[in-house]
């Protein structure tokens, strides 16, 4: 859990003097709000305090996969400051929240400045990264129970929510795969008292069970997303 004046543990790792200087202004994310979509241009930098976006990479047929996950440790819109001007992928919520955004005119002179925002920054991109070179691993190589065992687990430690509402046509776009699987998967977990789920909402009932469920790309993935800020001081 974040400490300090802001609920988004990246905003507390930079300071007054950094934060004024973004001029943050606060955002309600409503469930299903596009934060990026692709060939739009990315004007803000958000900075997620409630909730939980997701990032997709969408085919011409109009499906979609997630490819990133956004929660209270994030910052959206980064990819702005190393000179991309429109999103290659669509960012939304999926589970609705709060933040802020600050214009990105203000957040790359600041960025540019080569000082703790900028190392703060990148070490959240070596995070993402991280977390979307694991999750790649993890759709060709584990079976469907792990895969979304891992996948409400990262959620609910990004969103801090163990209650979520959502389709298993949303999971199985999430998780690369078909309906009927994930509500195969999903009812495997169900019969181990593991989740619940009804008319839409889903609810982990057992964590350290889902934990046992999951295979090992949830603890890689979520301990890197915990401790990406461990060491900024050493580069600052």
């Amino acid at each position: 859990m974040p400490t300090g004046p802001y609920r988004n543990a990246l905003l507390n790792a930079l300071g007054a003097k950094i934060v004024s200087r973004i001029h943050l202004s606060p955002v309600t994310f409503e469930l299903q709000h596009e934060i990026e979509y692709p060939g739009i241009p990315i004007e803000h930098l958000y900075f997620v305090e409630e909730g939980m976006a997701s990032m997709t990479t969408t085919f011409q047929d109009g499906s979609q996969v997630e490819v990133g996950m956004f929660g209270f440790e994030s910052v959206i819109g980064i990819s702005a400051l190393m000179g991309t001007k429109r999103s290659l992928n669509r960012i939304y919520t999926q589970i609705a929240g709060s933040g802020y955004s600050a214009p990105i005119a203000d957040a790359r002179r600041e960025f540019e400045l080569g000082g703790l925002f900028q190392s703060v920054v990148l070490r959240y991109v070596q995070a993402q990264l991280v977390q979307t070179a694991q999750s790649v691993g993890c759709n060709a190589r584990h079976n469907a129970e792990q895969r979304l065992a891992r996948w409400l687990l990262i959620c609910a430690d990004r969103a801090r929510s163990d209650t979520f509402v959502m389709s298993h046509e949303f999971l199985a776009d999430m998780l690369g795969t078909t309906r009927s699987t994930v509500s195969m998967a999903a009812g495997i977990l169900r019969d181990k008292n593991l989740i619940d789920y009804r008319r839409g909402a889903i609810v982990i009932l057992n964590a350290k069970g889902l934990e046992d469920m999951a295979c090992e790309c949830y603890h890689i993935i979520r301990d890197h997303l915990e401790n990406y800020l461990e060491y900024y001081n050493g580069i600052a």
